[in-house]
């Protein structure tokens, strides 16, 4: 088995836990709250998956060789920071009407399913 085979398996798994963890909070909200409540919510949760998603895609080479591991590492988490930060000011600026609180929770939900799903893969 290649090296990059036995790391990309398990982190996209944890993406796509984070995803269905996401989306069931989504529809969650609009139980509770209605649509604009659960699209507030799954924009938040996407904001965390689109990250949690290119952070995977960079790291998914795997490598053998500690330091580029790091650098790998390193370089998918401030990718994901900036994803992050430009998805939250694109929700400022084009979705105002967006119910914040559960925007907030969906981006809570969704960052703490892809710690769990790190345990359970």
């Amino acid at each position: 088995m290649n090296d990059s085979t036995s790391i990309s398996k398990p982190v996209f798994k944890v993406v796509a836990l984070q995803l269905a963890i996401a989306t069931g909070f989504a529809l969650l909200a609009w139980n509770l709250g209605g649509v604009l409540k659960a699209w507030s919510a799954a924009y938040g949760g996407a904001i965390a998956v689109i990250g949690s998603l290119m952070y995977a895609m960079i790291v998914a080479g795997g490598t053998n060789d500690a330091k580029k591991a790091f650098r790998s590492h390193v370089r998918a988490e401030v990718v994901k920071i900036f994803i992050t930060v430009v998805l939250f000011v694109l929700a400022l600026a084009l979705f105002q009407s967006a119910s914040w609180l559960w925007l907030i929770l969906g981006f809570a939900v969704a960052t703490l399913a892809y710690w769990f799903s790190l345990l359970a893969i």
